[in-house]
């Protein structure tokens, strides 16, 4: 009898296998590229057995690298040196095939669907544990470390405000910068444009997203600015660009070029 393969993280309690993989390739085309992002997504779906058997599922063609219960108990369903598929159209800092560059990890909740109940204690510490595991063996810096929202805003909104992003930041996953407060001032908002809009769009592809920076506040930037407030501004996401949000994105920028040069 064939031995059941191992998992790749000591934080996986076994392999339940996914069909649904390829070889990973480089910008180039070339295969063998390493992963060197890690992305963060919810089931959004009410069970999450039947989240687990649809992301296994050939007809599905989606999967993740593992699965995280709300208990905890970890299942590893694509090997980490396998393209999942798992992002779908998506785009971080040039990158366009995201599933090549990343390992994704499916976390179980019902999400916004559900009413986006809170993640149990021992769902986000097993996570947090598996990925600091990965982060360390792969080398994956702390501003790749992202939210499905992050790599397609508008498109995703998970795994959502309520993650605990500045826990996972503190445990050495991941990138945070303490949310400036919400206070009245200028803001920026879907119908304007002109330089200062300009200079706005810049800052958000400096941080990796992928916006055109063309001077307008469109569909497409409103969708850019509430992914960064899911993640690193949650206390309220409206896609408005308030000097809230315009300073946390400055700071955090300040803090991704010192993560870098460290």
């Amino acid at each position: 009898m064939t031995e059941p393969a191992k998992p790749d993280s000591r934080f996986a309690a076994k392999v339940f296998p996914s069909p649904n993989h390829g070889e990973r390739k480089g910008r180039d085309g070339a295969p063998g590229r390493r992963p060197d992002m890690l992305v963060l997504h919810y089931t959004g779906m009410p069970d999450a057995g039947e989240a687990l058997q649809w992301l296994c599922n050939p007809i599905a063609q989606v999967s993740a690298h593992y699965f995280v219960f709300e208990n905890g108990h970890t299942l590893q369903l694509v090997p980490e040196g396998r393209r999942a598929w798992h992002a779908g159209t998506s785009h971080w800092a040039g990158e366009t095939d995201i599933n090549s560059c990343s390992i994704g990890i499916e976390i179980a909740n019902p999400g916004h669907p559900g009413g986006l109940p809170d993640f149990p204690e021992e769902q986000i510490a097993t996570t947090l544990n598996l990925c600091r595991d990965i982060c360390e063996r792969w080398s994956v810096p702390p501003e790749r470390v992202l939210a499905h929202s992050d790599i397609a805003p508008g498109r995703k909104i998970d795994p959502g405000e309520k993650f605990p992003w500045q826990r996972f930041a503190e445990g050495g996953v991941g990138l945070w910068s303490e949310p400036a407060p919400i206070r009245g001032g200028r803001y920026f908002a879907r119908g304007d444009a002109g330089q200062p809009v300009e200079a706005l769009q810049a800052m958000f592809a400096m941080l990796g997203y992928g916006v055109a920076v063309d001077g307008i506040y469109d569909e497409k930037l409103e969708a850019v600015v509430a992914a960064f407030q899911r993640h690193w501004r949650p206390e309220k996401v409206d896609g408005v660009a308030d000097s809230s949000t315009i300073t946390t994105l400055r700071d955090l920028l300040a803090a991704t070029q010192s993560a870098r040069t460290a």
